[in-house]
């Protein structure tokens, strides 16, 4: 007698090369179970277990028990035997002799293959979408209310060939490879568009079916996730690791491809380390074949991956998506205008396109083309339209439209109001028709940061060098050490230069300040750039926010030395890269340090002693000679004069003007020169500057004013009279207009 087993759970099992199949005895010992205690049986006898094995075509090899309905994967033919004992044992744990018995097997056993056609109803086979967990952590790529979401792939015809043809592929996993920006994700949406309107045929069918199996349609086959999105909200131990496998049997249910945003957060998401991450634990599933992934990543991020986890890089097939040249860029730019005119009904005037492209490309280089561009084209038309009022809300009109268009222009001011908001960069930096003049910059430093001629010089050189398009855009814009004594206006003028680059659009602060000495411990360098739970630091979060900035680090002496070593790649390449391959780019920002290194060696306690203290030297004798080739300049602050002194004092009094007490009651203050020469006698200090000039006005002056406004509210639009006598601040007289409201002859005392 013959008996023919079908193996178990056949649709599931992968094909074997060459299958064979085994008997092995494995020992067995029964057992009873009464009021809840175990009895075992005395003695065990070997049972004939029939074992169908064999290697697969990516070399793993499977296993099927059939009478056991049981398999397993496994990597070595010489560990079958323990293999089958101790799955066979599991399998038959807590059986009776009566229950083991049904699992003799027959006299003769043999091993055939039978070929059946099943014809295919495309209609039919389509299973139901049943998955609760997929949609809570992802978005299916080709659904068509979700396809505004992504852009067309403009300019890719290789590309989108090489891939539509890999997605044809039975269990293919893939890795776009590009630079930040270059459109890898609307390749992808391009691809699955282009197979959802391809004709269904024959051997079509056979390509989209997966062993047999029936699936979905390509329109709602591909979702997109990332690494961090698949374990949100996961709290406990276990927790994430139970919703990827949810998350990968839904998917095998009805053929379905997981998309991941970037494949360095799968490496660095979900454990304490790689090993132990999102994509360790998908890494099986892949090798197997039980899950099918498509990724995405730049290069930085790829070497990350292969040094993190190495094994997860060899399941994929890599396709390399390069970077536009200007011409393609241009060519991308006019479609997209081209739609743009449709959708809003708006005509873009000539230049438009090419000066938006000079833009990016000029003061936007660390970002690949698209990139956000396209985004910012989008953003100008709406802008456009809605300052025109009529049409902010127009409806879709399709390219072919006859409609008449021509309502208004899109003009090249309104593309260079909408970039300053954005930017923050001055109109007279990006139009090449306005022209700077060294002095006019530089009088603008002289009036925020006073007796510093050779900084200041220093920064209006800076602006014009950028205005020129001389700088190396692979740095950053500019890398300077300010040296010098405390209190002179080091902070003060990378303050003016953060406003003067940046501080013409919507967001004004652009400075980014770090205290160095809260980076001198051993690990100042790692908490630089990342923080204890993994999540970019301070400095990364806002550099990846607004790339257009001043980073300010404030006293650079006092931190760790392995911190230096990580500002080398920052200042030469204008590149930050954290241990997992992450990079934050500094080539749009200006990079400014300050020093105090020499001024305990200050022997002046007057003014004016700049000479006594050389501290360039100090500077080169202190960082080494690879750190201090990398700064574009080192700019001296001298000690104040007292002539500087008085002007300091006399901006910081009509800064007290521009209080919200006094310009909200219309008042102004004025005050005599004695005042002023009692306040630089009583606040300056040769060792510390102008900041205990600063603290003088806050007690001496705007104290006592305030005091004496709650306390006499006076009358709006008048001024306060302030004069110095007898140790005291006075006010001479409060004048309203063409009316005298006090008078006190000498003065009265605050």
């Amino acid at each position: 007698m013959v008996l023919v087993c079908v193996l178990w759970n056949l649709l599931d099992s992968p094909e074997l090369i060459e299958p064979t199949l085994s008997v092995l005895r494995v020992p067995v010992r029964p057992e009873y179970r009464a009021n809840n205690r175990i009895y075992p049986c005395t003695e065990t006898f070997a049972l004939n277990v029939h074992c169908v094995h064999g290697r697969q075509e990516r070399g793993v090899f499977f296993a099927s028990m059939p009478l056991l309905k049981s398999g397993f994967y496994y990597y070595e033919e010489k560990s079958l035997p323990d293999l089958v004992s101790r799955y066979a044992q599991e399998q038959l744990k807590g059986l009776t002799p009566r229950e083991i018995a049904s699992f003799l097997p027959p006299q003769l056993v043999e091993l055939r293959t039978l070929v059946i056609r099943v014809p295919v109803n495309r209609r039919s086979s389509e299973p139901k979408f049943t998955a609760k967990e997929l949609p809570l952590v992802a978005d299916p790529i080709g659904d068509r209310s979700l396809r505004k979401q992504f852009r067309q792939a403009w300019e890719r015809d290789a590309e989108l060939q090489e891939l539509v043809a890999l997605l044809k592929t039975r269990r293919q996993n893939i890795l776009l490879v590009g630079e930040t920006g270059v459109g890898k994700t609307a390749l992808l949406a391009t691809a699955i568009r282009q197979l959802s309107l391809q004709p269904k045929t024959p051997a079509s069918v056979s390509d989209d079916s997966t062993d047999g199996e029936t699936v979905l349609p390509i329109d709602k086959r591909y979702w997109l996730t990332g690494g961090s999105r698949m374990i949100a909200g996961m709290k406990y131990l276990g927790q994430w690791e139970l919703r990827c496998e949810v998350i990968v049997n839904e998917l095998a249910e009805f053929g379905g491809i997981l998309c991941v945003e970037n494949l360095l957060d799968l490496v660095s998401a979900g454990g304490r380390g790689p090993t132990s991450s999102v994509g360790a634990f998908l890494l099986p599933y892949l090798q197997r074949g039980e899950l099918s992934l498509i990724a995405e990543c730049n290069p930085t991020e790829l070497d990350a991956c292969r040094r993190l986890l190495p094994s997860l890089i060899d399941v994929f097939q890599i396709v390399t998506v390069k970077p536009f040249d200007q011409r393609r860029a241009v060519a991308i730019l006019n479609r997209q205008a081209s739609q743009l005119q449709q959708q809003f009904r708006l005509e873009p005037e000539r230049d438009v396109v090419d000066q938006t492209e000079r833009l990016f490309r000029r003061f936007l280089p660390y970002q690949s083309f698209p990139g956000s561009t396209l985004s910012f084209m989008t953003d100008l038309f709406s802008a456009t339209a809605r300052r025109i009022g009529d049409r902010a809300n127009p409806p879709d009109v399709s390219a072919d439209s006859t409609h008449e268009i021509r309502v208004a222009k899109v003009t090249s001011n309104d593309l260079v109001s909408l970039f300053i908001e954005r930017t923050g960069l001055p109109d007279f930096l990006l139009r090449d028709e306005m022209t700077l003049q060294h002095a006019d910059v530089l009088k603008r430093f002289r009036e925020r940061v006073m007796g510093q001629d050779d900084a200041c010089i220093a920064a209006a050189d800076l602006v014009t060098t950028y205005k020129a398009g001389l700088n190396d855009p692979s740095r950053p814009v500019g890398t300077l050490l300010f040296c010098g004594p405390t209190g002179v206006g080091k902070t003060e003028l990378s303050k003016a230069i953060a406003d003067e680059f940046f501080g013409h659009g919507k967001q004004r602060d652009r400075l980014v300040r770090l205290d160095m000495s809260e980076y001198a411990g051993y690990d100042a360098a790692q908490r630089l750039v990342m923080r204890p739970d993994g999540e970019p630091s301070h400095l990364i979060e806002a550099l990846r926010r607004q790339p257009l900035s001043v980073v300010l680090f404030d006293e650079i002496e006092k931190a760790s030395h392995e911190v230096f070593d990580v500002l080398l790649g920052l200042l030469d390449e204008g590149r930050l890269t954290d241990r997992f391959g992450r990079v934050t780019s500094f080539r749009c920002a200006i990079v400014v340090m300050t020093s105090n290194l020499g001024s305990e060696r200050q022997r002046s306690i007057g003014f004016d002693k700049r000479h006594d203290v050389p501290y360039e030297k100090e500077v080169r004798e202190f960082f080494r000679p690879e750190f201090f080739n990398r700064l574009d300049g080192v700019v001296t602050f001298h000690p104040l004069t007292q002539e500087t002194s008085r002007r300091i004092c006399e901006r910081e009094l009509q800064l007290l003007n521009s209080r919200e007490g006094l310009q909200r009651r219309t008042l102004t203050l004025k005050w005599t020169q004695r005042l002023v020469d009692e306040i630089v006698s009583l606040g300056f200090d040769a060792r510390y500057g102008a900041r205990p000039l600063q603290r003088t006005i806050e007690r001496l002056v705007a104290g006592p004013v305030a005091q004496w406004i709650v306390t006499q509210s006076p009358p709006a639009d008048s001024e306060i009279l302030l004069d110095w006598h007898d140790g005291g601040l006075f006010m001479g007289s409060v004048i309203a207009p063409a009316t005298v409201v006090e008078s006190v002859g000498e003065g009265k005392k605050l």
